[in-house]
């Protein structure tokens, strides 16, 4: 790992944590990005749809303004569409079952030491492990 790589990780960790300090600041409310979209799908967010939607552009944008002035660092994602379509809809479905996502069991959750959100984030991240370690011996990635 080189230094920029290392950079990009601790940059990315900050702006994350402080996101959700300051949406916690001002809103009462943990930064759960699975909440915040599903509010938009299902209609229950519909009296704070202006923010959810501010909130997505932001986390969309963010990235996209940054290469505008700057390589972006490379990623290991696979070319397979139908790969990213299942694994897209798999964890959007383990979102929903886990009542939470990265942002809010991992971040917020982890960080106010709530013993559910630990068990739920050992829980998914291991059960991602174990299907890169299936995938790769069957060949999928």
């Amino acid at each position: 790992m080189d230094y920029i790589t290392w950079a990009y990780g601790l940059l990315g960790g900050l702006m994350i944590g402080s996101a959700a300090a300051i949406f916690l600041l001002f809103n009462g409310k943990i930064m759960g990005a699975s909440g915040i979209v599903g509010g938009l799908i299902d209609g229950s967010g519909r009296n704070t749809w202006g923010e959810r939607l501010l909130f997505i552009a932001g986390l969309v944008g963010a990235p996209a303004l940054l290469g505008l002035f700057t390589k972006l660092p490379e990623t290991n994602v696979t070319d397979n569409i139908g790969l990213l379509i299942v694994a897209g809809l798999l964890v959007g479905v383990g979102t929903r079952l886990g009542s939470g996502c990265t942002s809010g069991h991992g971040v917020c959750g982890i960080s106010r030491l709530s013993l559910r959100s630990i068990i739920a984030t050992l829980v998914y991240i291991g059960a991602g492990a174990a299907i890169i370690v299936i995938a790769r011996s069957l060949g999928v990635l």
